[in-house]
């Protein structure tokens, strides 16, 4: 399911961190925002009725008229975006959307850990916020930070749809690394509060059967890279009469060490 959102969830979208790129005026930021909604509810449609591909040059249309430190609007678009690339089985442009999406997430709430000299925003949410104002002033700071909350929410939820959507294509796309990289993403999945019960089946599912596609993934590329330096050294040392058979590894059980010695055999 691809996402809609309303202009009401783009209220304080900015955070200090993300990326400075130039304003525009209220009223032109309205305008192309009400442009890249229309744009995105035809996308919408598109992806109901099955037409994927038309859904994602619909979606590419609301990114042009989106303004691009809107990384809200933005992750919301490029997630859908991951969702059609899932439907038409291009598990590659899957991966690559559902990663713009989450690192658009990233910059507008970052989740990584780094040096702070004061509190982050998550130690901020348990905190007892003071209301300063009277009357008016008092219910305009509460629905600000009504706002917040929900905006967090949101947030939490594009995330997930977006760790799944990149977790799903890159076990779709096998190998070793892409097998990895999904583990990772459902791991994370896995920690997160409030995920659906179907999704949760999804991950779990996918972490008990992953360790041994992961392992199964990792000695047959390293298979395969030992085959490919095996052929480079057979022609490199073919000219002398020489080829890799004739240099043995042997393991010393005393250090665990190895030690190669040399076969010319007869």
């Amino acid at each position: 399911m691809v996402e809609d959102v309303s202009n009401k969830d783009l209220k304080g979208d900015i955070s200090s961190e993300t990326v400075k790129a130039e304003r525009f005026s209220p009223e032109e930021e309205a305008s192309l925002l009400h442009e890249s909604n229309a744009q995105k509810s035809d996308a919408n449609k598109l992806f109901t009725s099955s037409r994927y591909s038309e859904a994602i040059g619909e979606y590419d249309k609301a990114l042009s008229s989106c303004p691009n430190y809107l990384e809200y609007e933005i992750a919301v678009l490029k997630s859908n975006i991951s969702a059609c690339h899932l439907k038409l089985e291009d598990w590659k442009a899957a991966v690559e959307s559902a990663t713009a999406a989450l690192d658009a997430l990233e910059r507008l709430q970052p989740t990584k850990a780094k040096k702070s000299t004061g509190p982050s925003e998550d130690d901020k949410d348990g905190a007892v916020v003071e209301i300063e104002g009277d009357g008016e002033e008092a219910e305009r700071e509460l629905a600000e930070l009504r706002l917040g909350d929900e905006r967090k929410v949101a947030i939490k939820r594009i995330r997930a749809k977006a760790l799944m959507r990149r977790a799903k294509g890159k076990m779709e796309q096998d190998g070793w690394g892409n097998l990895v990289g999904a583990e990772e993403d459902y791991k994370e999945l896995l920690g997160m509060a409030d995920l659906p019960i179907q999704d949760q089946k999804i991950v779990r599912a996918a972490l008990a059967t992953l360790p041994s596609r992961i392992s199964a993934a990792k000695d047959k590329e390293m298979g395969e890279m030992m085959g490919k330096l095996k052929e480079l050294g057979n022609g490199i040392l073919k000219p002398f009469g020489l080829s890799t058979d004739m240099f043995k590894m042997n393991k010393d059980p005393s250090t665990g060490g190895y030690n190669m010695s040399f076969d010319q055999g007869k």
